[in-house]
């Protein structure tokens, strides 16, 4: 099996997986995958899940789901359920992460530097015109928190766990014949005749009695309910709505630019080259090496040849040890201490001890501060100092209106006129469906709540946002309540006419089936309701103009006698009756399709096989949830 693995990991497969695992987990900000805290999410095996690890993932998630689903995700996450549920299946997936992780470590799966600085010289995000870019690869890596050494650990953490993933997807197969007789089905097309009996053809005949519509009422109950609706008065006001009347000074601003010198002054970064000597398990030899390359420098050697021929950093070595430009804050401590302390440009230090190894740093080039001219940064001044009075004037309102709201506690009209502002009202509407400018949980809750419902008075101030605030009162109420048989008479009775007329179409559509089984000449009958056969030749399963329930049905009957005729009901809710007269099937499969389809039964096989992996792996394991709590 083992042997399998390795093998299996360096086929096409290892790169389609790490192109959906790697890139995308690690791209979309989960890097606290290689990071630890104290506080455990679970625990599996013994082995820790952080909660570091757990909300990062979630965040992560949440913000695809979010970008891909917009308003509909956001509608599903104000339900508290449906986020417990979203949750458990980030963290059960980062479990089935931990459990792989965890045989690959028990099959000793390894992964070289070699393999990991190929795939990464792969990687399209560290590319420009097709070639692998170091700044651009240092760019992508500050971005996401990592430093050259850690995204390399990550990586190679990543890659021996996909490996186990690998094995099984390359291990399963399809055979040919049976791609064959998947493709034939798919490509399989169909002469039928069908004929569409509406149900509007059989209204007239049907009596709906008052005793009828008793039953269906008492039997569907429920489905009489209504929800408790609400409609509101509120006033509202944000920080944002007073900006615009906010005024700011010439003094003003050079009075804020003066205080605000620091942030309007970029850091000094510098742009460093280092050879690194990795400690290992023979630590004297790492320090031996690192003092060869100091030797060797003092010497007279040029750098970028040195940190070729010694440097454990494969990445920066190729680019005569490069790191690119970092400001402080970046690095390591201590690497970035003795960088920090080289004077001048081609100053290189003395042996330097980090926790990634041994570094002699060369400092290569120096981006000193600057401070921004106060014309570049005006306008960013100006919406400042109005925010910051937007949101004092703010204050003030909202503790006037806090006040008025409960000292008049039973309208809002005098509150608004006291203060300036303006009361809108809403039509009823239910807890599910609030309109928009009411669509915080908070307020929802509060509108809906007994003090309101049943006192009719003022909420108190509720904050909607950042420096925005509501106040909200209940105009009308509409309890929740089952609706009067009188009121639902007249819907029920136009439900159990469609229904018995449906009945009534389809015990007709029944019998000339029966009669067309018997081969009696069903032209007549068809003749008497005006109804005819459609004709439609080389029908396939997909992209048809003929009803989908035609299709579906006609696609399980075969041409063999009293097989190839069914009865089915329409989407539109009248009847069918659908008759197969011919199957042809594709004779001549065009082989890329043929392997396309191979290999798709093949990845299909693999996932379901990978799926009972890691259900067997979870019954075995110890696995204990801790806190699911997300920030």
């Amino acid at each position: 099996m083992l042997e399998k693995i390795r093998e299996g990991s360096q086929g096409t497969w290892a790169v389609v997986i790490l192109g959906i695992v790697i890139l995308s987990f690690v791209f979309a900000g989960v890097g606290g995958y290689v990071s630890s805290s104290s506080s455990a999410a679970a625990s599996v095996n013994g082995d820790d899940i952080s909660q570091t690890t757990f909300q990062r993932a979630y965040d992560s998630e949440r913000a695809r789901m979010q970008s891909q689903y917009g308003e509909t995700f956001t509608a599903l996450s104000s339900d508290p359920s449906y986020l417990n549920q979203f949750r458990q299946s980030v963290l059960d997936r980062l479990i089935a992460d931990k459990l792989i992780e965890q045989v690959a470590a028990e099959l000793g799966l390894r992964v070289s530097n070699a393999q990991i600085r190929e795939q990464i010289l792969t990687m399209p995000e560290f590319q420009i015109g097709g070639q692998f870019n170091n700044d651009r690869f240092q760019a992508a890596l500050r971005s996401v928190g990592f430093q050259a050494n850690t995204f390399r650990d990550y990586m190679r953490n990543e890659m021996t766990r996909q490996q186990v993933a690998q094995a099984l997807l390359g291990s399963e197969f399809a055979l040919s014949n049976e791609a064959s007789r998947v493709l034939a089905m798919q490509q399989q097309t169909r002469d039928l005749q069908y004929i569409t009996v509406p149900t509007s053809l059989f209204s007239e005949q049907v009596e709906v009695s008052e005793e009828d519509i008793d039953i269906y009422y008492q039997q569907n109950l429920d489905q009489f309910d209504t929800e408790e609706k609400v409609s509101l008065e509120y006033i509202s006001l944000s920080s944002e709505d007073l900006m615009a009347d906010m005024d700011v000074t010439e003094e003003e601003l050079k009075d804020l630019y003066d205080k605000s010198s620091n942030e309007f002054q970029s850091e000094e970064t510098r742009r460093v080259s280092h050879i690194l000597v990795e400690l290992g398990e023979d630590q004297q030899a790492a320090r031996d090496k690192a003092q060869q390359a100091v030797d060797r420098l003092a010497a007279g050697e040029d750098f970028a040849a040195v940190a070729a021929d010694l440097s454990d950093d494969t990445f920066s070595a190729e680019n005569g040890g490069d790191l690119d430009f970092f400001s402080k804050g970046d690095m390591d401590p201590a690497f970035e201490k003795a960088a920090y302390e080289l004077a001048q440009v081609g100053d290189v230090s003395d042996i330097v001890e980090s926790e990634y190894g041994l570094h002699i740093i060369k400092l290569t080039d120096i981006n000193a501060a600057k401070v921004t001219p106060f014309e570049e940064v005006e306008a960013v001044l100006a919406e400042r100092i109005k925010r910051e009075k937007a949101t004092e004037k703010l204050y003030l309102i909202q503790t006037e209106v806090e006040t008025l709201a409960f000292e008049m506690p039973d309208s809002l009209n005098d509150v608004a006129a006291a203060t300036d502002l303006t009361v809108k009202s809403t039509d009823l509407f239910t807890r599910n469906a609030p309109p928009e400018a009411l669509s915080s949980p908070v307020v929802v809750a509060k509108a809906f709540s007994d003090e309101l419902v049943q006192d009719r008075v003022n909420s108190e101030v509720i904050a909607t946002g950042d420096n925005q605030f509501m106040v909200i009162r209940v105009k009308q109420h509409e309890p929740e309540r089952t609706k009067g048989l009188e009121e639902v008479k007249e819907q029920i009775v136009t439900q159990l006419t469609a229904q018995k007329a449906q009945d009534a179409a389809r015990e007709w559509a029944q019998g000339l089936l029966t009669d067309m089984q018997a081969e009696v000449n069903i032209a007549e009958k068809l003749a008497q309701m005006d109804l005819g056969w459609e004709l439609q030749a080389n029908i396939g399963r997909f992209g048809s103009s003929v009803p989908r329930a035609i299709v579906d049905k006609a696609f399980q009957l075969s041409t063999a006698k009293d097989q190839n005729q069914a009865v089915v009901e329409l989407a539109s809710g009248d009847v069918g009756i659908v008759q197969v007269n011919n199957i042809h099937q594709n004779q001549e499969l065009p082989e890329e399709q043929l392997r396309a389809m191979q290999q798709r039964l093949a990845q299909m096989q693999s996932q379901g096989v990978y799926a009972s992996l890691i259900e067997a792996l979870r019954v075995k394991a110890d696995i204990t949830v801790y806190n699911l709590a997300v920030n």
